[in-house]
């Protein structure tokens, strides 16, 4: 059939239009245009029973359709983490396998702001009569609307007990033998699957696909086409439950089988632009929405329009070393609607190491791995010069070279030069992260054995390949530091730290270099923001104490009566009390009983701040055994906790909350 070419990218659109985009829906499986039952049937439906027409879009794309009641709409966010992938589905507020017309205005909607509740009274899929009936199918592999999905459900392996219970807004009902109605959906399925009537096992699968049960809409898909391969609608169904399922290189290879059995099969062509844009394939987009009959979806255009403009500007902010706008640009681009877009989120991780985010950019790179690979980066698509999969471990490997793991950062810019080993950026970042791993092998080989000053110079030569690697810069503080070269080595670990904060590393032996230069407020700020970094660390605990008496004794306050860690200590009489918070430096007296619960719920996290603050007493009164003390103190009601500064009452609390208790500590204790 002749083509139309590519429509014209509207530059602007109107307000109404710009309002309209707000909102979102999502896309359902699809018939075929009306008058066709299916590509290899040449049959006609009769004027006695239309065939209603179904809305045009796909996973994250947009459908015009009726405004659903707002009592219908609740809210859907996506994982920390974890990439936003919202399944395929229908437009809302439409009668399953029928689209209204002319029925009150249509809000456009985009697909992954919300979702509607399941549609409580849907009617089967297939051909509606003017009578509101369901018109018996004239074929086999004649097409069939599956009606619209809910969220998919939870893992079906519940067991709940006997009887029936009110639950929220309904109640759970029972089948007569005990079971949930669980049981009876795998039941139905079964049945269905025994079915050699492919119209049948459609219409089962547009039930599973109605409840959210894609897995198996899927299997009984995958029935009804092994009976009848070459039904085009049935292979559109099918990518509709592939796309619930978050599988979209697989709903795009089913879409283009979709279309080579029929080409002129508008809505594969609208599902399979949808699913390259949420790609970041902007020609393959193109070309698929110029082939969209009755005409392409206006939003899918715009959609289109938006995402390519960034993704234009992110490359072109590349091409000047502009990381800023290019991290912009490909959130940018990604919000707009390349959520599954494996380039986009490498340049992002390629922007945030630029940047020095280092955890960011991991955290962006480790992404990638949840993202349909395999579709996102095809053989032959380029971005900025690269083959996309080829950039994908380009910039894989710098992430790794700047966290130390050179193995892996090696092996992946290996994977990128011989996927395309004419690029010259490959060529050069294959030259560097060699040399870099190679100086930092023989670097820990020397100093392993004791040369201490051949390493240093051997992690010296990695830094002139990779001036911004901290790890290297790290070693070199070691080295330096074994040396007695204290400013060199809090030099270099400056240098690290510039290029990731809060490197624990690098922190550590800065410390102790403020350390043996005597600078112990330098060594002690470093400390404290290792502790938070690593608050279970007894080293870090040790060395941190080891630096408060150090300062204290600088300043010529007592510190004999100092301890690290230990024990909370028990209070047995009223000169103990007395002596304990009288002692410089602080102390936090437990008020307790041995039969109060919430006593011995709070004892195991005061044994915690024991524990993670050595430089503090903690003490413990039982005020059964030792009354005198409580009357004392004038304390009636348990737990109460007093906090002790060089002999003066600074603090008391009244069953105090894990978390009040452990500021009051940490502020006292500072």
């Amino acid at each position: 059939m002749a083509h139309r070419p590519p429509p014209q990218m509207p530059d602007t659109l109107s307000d109404a239009f710009a309002a309209a985009v707000l909102l979102s829906s999502t896309d359902k499986p699809d018939t075929l245009p009306p008058g066709r039952l299916s590509p290899v049937s040449p049959l006609r439906h009769s004027s006695k029973f239309p065939t209603p027409s179904s809305s045009s879009g796909s996973s994250g794309s947009v459908s015009r359709t009726p405004v659903a009641p707002a009592s219908t709409l609740a809210s859907r966010r996506s994982h920390s983490g974890e990439i936003p992938l919202p399944s395929d589905g229908p437009p809302r507020g439409s009668r399953p396998g029928h689209r209204r017309t002319g029925s009150g205005p249509l809000i456009f909607t985009s697909g992954s702001s919300s979702a509607t509740s399941p549609l409580t009274n849907a009617l089967p899929a297939g051909n509606i009569c003017p009578s509101g009936r369901i018109a018996k199918p004239l074929s086999s592999c004649s097409a069939s609307t599956p009606p619209p999905p809910p969220p998919p459900r939870a893992t079906r392996h519940d067991v709940l007990g006997s009887g029936t219970a009110n639950y929220g807004h309904g109640s759970i009902v029972r089948s007569r033998s005990g079971g949930v109605v669980v049981a009876e959906e795998d039941a139905l399925v079964r049945r269905a699957m025994s079915s050699a009537d492919p119209e049948e096992l459609k219409r089962a699968g547009n039930e599973q696909y109605k409840k959210g049960y894609f897995e198996e809409a899927l299997r009984l898909y995958d029935r009804a086409l092994a009976l009848c391969p070459d039904n085009a609608a049935c292979r559109g169904n099918r990518a509709a439950a592939l796309i619930g399922l978050r599988r979209l290189g697989e709903a795009v290879k089913e879409c283009e089988e979709a279309v080579r059995i029929d080409p002129s099969y508008g809505r594969a062509h609208q599902r399979l632009a949808s699913l390259h844009i949420r790609l970041g394939h902007i020609e393959d987009a193109q070309r698929h929405l110029s082939l969209a009959t009755p005409q392409p979806d206006l939003l899918e255009l715009h959609r289109l329009q938006t995402v390519e403009k960034h993704l234009g500007r992110c490359m072109d902010a590349r091409k000047v070393g502009d990381w800023k706008s290019v991290l912009r640009e490909s959130d940018a681009a990604i919000a707009a609607g390349a959520d599954c877009s494996a380039t986009l989120f490498t340049s992002r991780a390629e922007a945030l190491l630029r940047l020095n985010q280092l955890d960011e950019a991991d955290l962006a790179i480790s992404s990638t791995s949840k993202l349909d690979f395999s579709s996102s980066c095809t053989p032959g698509t380029k971005f900025c010069g690269f083959l996309a999969n080829a950039y994908l471990f380009y910039v894989h490997a710098q992430v790794d070279m700047a966290l130390g793991r050179f193995d892996h950062a090696v092996s992946s810019i290996d994977k990128s030069r011989i996927i395309d080993p004419g690029n010259a950026e490959i060529v050069t970042m294959h030259n560097i992260v060699k040399a870099v791993a190679s100086a930092r092998s023989l670097g820990n080989e020397l100093f392993n054995s004791g040369k201490v000053s051949e390493a240093c110079l051997a992690y010296g030569e990695g830094l002139k390949h990779h001036p911004v690697n901290p790890v290297l810069y790290c070693n070199r503080a070691a080295c330096r530091f074994k040396l007695g070269q204290w400013e060199k080595s809090i030099e270099d670990c400056n240098e690290a730290l510039n290029i990731q904060p809060n490197y624990p590393k690098a922190l550590l032996r800065r410390a102790a270099s403020y350390g043996k230069m005597e600078r112990w407020v330098e060594s002690m700020k470093d400390y404290e923001v290792l502790r938070k970094e690593l608050p279970g660390d007894t080293e870090v605990a040790e060395a941190y104490f080891r630096a408060q008496v150090a300062l204290k004794s600088s300043r010529g306050e007592e510190v004999s009566n100092m301890k690290f860690g230990g024990e909370v200590e028990t209070i047995t009489g009223m000169e103990q009390f007395q002596i304990a918070t009288s002692l410089p430096g602080v102390s936090v007296i437990h008020f307790m009983t041995s039969l109060n619960q919430q006593c011995c719920k709070i004892s195991s996290f005061v044994n915690a701040l024991c524990t993670r603050h050595p430089s503090i007493n903690f003490l413990k009164v039982d005020i059964n055994e030792i009354p005198a003390v409580a009357r004392a103190e004038n304390v009636r009601t348990v737990p109460t906790f007093k906090i002790y500064k060089n002999g003066i009452r600074v603090k008391e609390m009244i069953c105090p909350s894990q978390q009040l208790l452990d500021y009051s500590v940490r502020h006292y204790g500072s």
